[in-house]
């Protein structure tokens, strides 16, 4: 088998617009697993909400989370690669926001701290609530600056990602060109409605290289499938890079092969092609 380790993104890529994984998709992805192959979950989620999808599908192999910055077992306290935010970028990204008047939210493993009530209550609807209680992710509000401060003091070490959400393109632009000045951290987009912080050196790509080497596989055995822009990294690295229908421009441009949408099970279609040999 040429192909042993497939890793793939979730929003836009293994979830449908409805936020589920069809039946195929599952069965396709389990048939894979079964044969021996890995099967990565690679998103910029927090661990416990990628952890509950990775269950769902029925596999037994690490997670990837908040875009590189975490690779952890699931079914053991190992944490195989870890990279987080430095307090005082958290400080310096949180003045940039508040200065565009946008939210920042912070992520660690289990944790999501947000700067709006409105936020929490779509943060808890949208990822949170929906999950078991093992899954849990905790959606706190941070109302003060003194809070704030308190909470990157406390959770120093434990910051992997921070992610800002608004409607105006243009207004995220503008933070940004401003992020993008500061030393020691990466800045990524996965829809156009948001901008994910990470440290510098963290991406999905580089995640996947690492994981790879834990395994002692070569990169030409590796798949890996996602559709935007946080998905680069990982494509390009890939022995085989691929993109889905429903994808962004760069993303297709830079992909080995192009699959069908998420909405028509393009992951599955994956597999089915270049692994169970059934397309």
């Amino acid at each position: 088998m040429k192909y042993k380790l497939v890793c793939v993104d979730m929003d836009g890529t293994l979830l449908n617009k409805r936020r589920k994984i069809s039946e195929e998709t599952k069965r396709v992805l389990q048939k894979a697993h079964d044969l021996g192959v890995h099967i990565v979950i690679t998103t910029g989620r927090v661990f416990n909400n990628a952890a509950y999808y990775s269950n769902l599908i029925g596999v037994k192999s690490p997670v990837i989370a908040a875009n590189g910055a975490i690779i952890r077992e699931k079914d053991k306290d190992e944490i195989i690669y870890k990279k987080d935010l430095d307090r005082n970028i958290c400080l310096e990204i949180f003045k940039i926001a508040k200065k565009h008047n946008v939210t920042p939210h912070y992520h660690t493993m289990e944790n999501i701290f947000v700067g709006n009530r409105i936020h929490k209550f779509f943060v808890n609807l949208l990822i949170a609530k929906p999950l078991p209680k093992e899954h849990e992710v905790a959606v706190t509000y941070i109302g003060s600056m003194n809070q704030w401060e308190e909470i990157f003091k406390t959770h120093g070490g434990d910051i992997v990602k921070c992610i800002i959400v608004h409607q105006s393109v243009s207004r995220l632009k503008k933070v940004r060109e401003e992020l993008e000045k500061i030393k020691n951290v990466e800045v990524v987009s996965s829809n156009k409605y948001n901008i994910e912080v990470i440290a510098k050196g963290v991406s999905k790509g580089g995640a996947v290289e690492a994981l790879a080497k834990y395994y002692g596989l070569k990169r030409e055995e590796v798949i890996c499938i996602g559709d935007n822009e946080n998905d680069l990294s990982m494509i390009k690295y890939a022995g085989l890079g691929v993109a889905m229908g429903n994808s962004i421009d760069i993303v297709k441009k830079n992909a080995d092969y192009i699959t069908d949408s998420n909405d028509k099970d393009g992951v599955a279609k994956v597999i089915k092609k270049f692994i169970l040999n059934e397309g």
